[in-house]
């Protein structure tokens, strides 16, 4: 069997000690299907002192983690330190101009420097592979960069967040409101003490952004995906939503719109409602899901746990095993350079059903202004609830379902009705999803 491959490892929180549990477990197993063993040489931690639930005590300890990437018995640097920037982003630079393979689950580095680390891995040599960035321990990237190659991908999306999945899907069997859940989260570990990354998408807009790059060959946008979290979601959207034959989920979505001509990028992340027919809608708890559809393979599910250290930690590892095969291969399925720069895409043409909640003063002629601004803008209403009362006294709730038109109208229906002093909160707006 040929040499060991010389692994070091930054970061041994939970994703972490997964992954030197699953090497020690695994180790025979691994380096058959690796065609290599597979050797953690060095870790990196902030506190050397912790008990971690395994033992470090035969691996070389590195108080800077900097200082495994000049190791001359390291061959891959996993690093799971977190962070768009700073260490981690230091410690990926440093890794890749000493010629040493980069591993890392850090889905807000690679969404913000994930072009710069792959042309410098390019011109090192040396491979960058991010599989647990996105989706924790569903092999979605290999399955698009690699299952689905020949295809031209037309749309991926799907729930790319745990934590929103998790209180949306409780939201829906208990009917307690975001706020009570929440907090119920955050007690029970599914959610951070500051919880703004997962609630108001910033964490699905990251692997969006990726999973968009490698589907389409698009340079990464981050920046330019339309992001709107799930903080505003009330109990009584997801009753409504249930009574109309839909569940609410977050939903990150990507493609390529070709409407005037010129390709250029949708992405967006926001609570949509799903009918009850579609696969995402089948997805409870902190279950992550990514649909791809091309044009020969049809439309492909990926489904699994998208967090926590067992699945994360496999897909990390499985990064590892493809290095020590000599998979290098580009890290975003083509070389960096060829990556098609696009515009971001607008999105007032696009054309569907959208449903719209308010919280409106119960008095009279309330539902007659409404429907007043849905006429001046041409918004066709399918469908419209009073049902339930507001949280502010005197207030009541007022959903309502649209016929297909231009997202630019109903923003322009929001427009009109901004400021009336009968809309007690900004309406939501939540697109529909076709089964």
């Amino acid at each position: 069997m040929a040499e060991p491959l010389n692994v070091a490892l930054a970061g041994l929180g939970t994703v972490g000690s997964g992954v030197v549990r699953l090497i020690e477990t695994n180790a025979e197993l691994i380096a058959r299907r690796a065609r290599r063993p597979i050797r953690i040489t060095a870790v990196s931690a902030r506190d050397r002192t912790k008990d971690r639930g395994v033992d470090l005590s035969g691996y070389a300890w590195e108080d800077d983690p900097l200082a495994m990437a000049e190791r001359a018995d390291v061959d891959v640097v996993v690093e799971l330190v977190g962070g768009s920037d700073g260490p981690a982003l230091a410690l990926g630079r440093k890794t890749i101009a000493n010629g040493k393979a980069l591993v890392t689950a850090n889905k807000a580095m690679i969404a913000h420097h994930g072009i710069e680390l792959a042309t410098a891995a390019e011109q090192n040599g040396v491979a960058l592979k991010f599989e647990a960035a996105v989706a924790g321990g569903i092999p979605v990237i290999k399955g698009l960069s690699e299952g689905a190659a020949a295809n031209a991908i037309d749309r991926v999306y799907g729930i790319l967040n745990g934590t929103c999945n998790y209180i949306l899907s409780t939201m829906e069997d208990t009917g307690r409101d975001f706020a009570d859940v929440l907090a119920d989260a955050q007690r029970m570990g599914y959610a951070e003490a500051d919880p703004s990354f997962d609630i108001e998408g910033i964490d699905a807009a990251h692997k969006l952004s990726i999973l968009a790059a490698i589907a389409f060959g698009s340079r990464l946008r981050f920046d330019a995906v339309d992001t709107m979290g799930i903080s505003r979601v009330l109990a009584a959207d997801i009753a409504q939503a249930d009574s109309l034959g839909y569940v609410i989920r977050l939903i990150g979505m990507a493609g390529i719109d070709r409407s005037d001509g010129t390709p250029r990028l949708f992405q967006r992340v926001r609570p949509h409602l799903v009918p009850f027919d579609h696969p995402l809608a089948h997805v409870d708890g902190a279950t992550n899901a990514v649909v791809a559809e091309g044009n020969f393979m049809g439309r492909l599910l990926f489904q699994g746990q998208g967090a926590g250290d067992g699945p994360t930690a496999s897909a990390v590892v499985a990064d590892i095993m493809d290095i020590a095969r000599g998979e290098k291969g580009a890290a975003f399925s083509m070389p960096a350079g060829e990556l098609e720069a696009m515009e971001a895409a607008p999105t007032g043409h696009r054309v569907g059903r959208s449903y719209i909640r308010f919280v409106v003063a119960d008095r009279p002629g309330v539902l007659a202004e409404i429907t007043a601004a849905m006429r001046d803008t041409g918004v066709s209403i399918e469908s419209l609830i009073q049902k339930g009362r507001g949280e502010e006294e005197g207030s009541v709730i007022v959903s309502m379902v649209t016929h297909e038109v231009p997202e630019q109208a109903v923003t322009q229906a929001m427009r009109i009705l901004e400021g009336a002093d009968s809309i007690k909160a900004a309406p939501l707006v939540m697109q529909i999803i076709e089964a």
